[in-house]
């Protein structure tokens, strides 16, 4: 991968973050999985507040990837969202029930993957 192809990847993760914490998910964490994962380079991982929301801020998400062209590869749970994972292969997005984001622990299962602070400065 290329440092440019890393850096595009790095402020998807970045916009995706966001993105859903505009939607209103709550504890929104980005993990740098490069060197850690074989199968993708981040992880966006936030816990919804109820199912409408949780497919809402997954919708946010698969709408901002389409209009930046980075369409997301497969999508799974929108139909009875507990956990909605959405591949857009590079940055994978992980839309929990607190209940099983507890239960799943991905940042802990990733421990070693550095978080990635994604929040806009108080002066921007």
């Amino acid at each position: 991968m290329t440092d440019a192809q890393g850096a595009k990847d790095r402020q998807f993760a970045i916009e995706l973050a966001r993105t859903v914490a505009d939607a209103k998910c709550d504890e929104v964490t980005v993990m740098d999985l490069r060197g850690l994962s074989p199968v993708t380079d981040y992880f966006v991982i936030c816990s919804g507040t109820s199912d409408r929301q949780m497919r809402s801020a997954a919708e946010h998400a698969i709408e901002y990837g389409k209009r930046i062209g980075e369409p997301p590869f497969t999508l799974s749970g929108m139909e009875s969202p507990t956990w909605i994972l959405v591949d857009f292969i590079n940055v994978v997005l992980h839309v929990f029930t607190p209940e099983h984001r507890s239960y799943y622990d991905l940042e802990l299962l990733w421990g070693d993957a550095p978080r990635v602070q994604w929040q806009r400065s108080a002066s921007a």
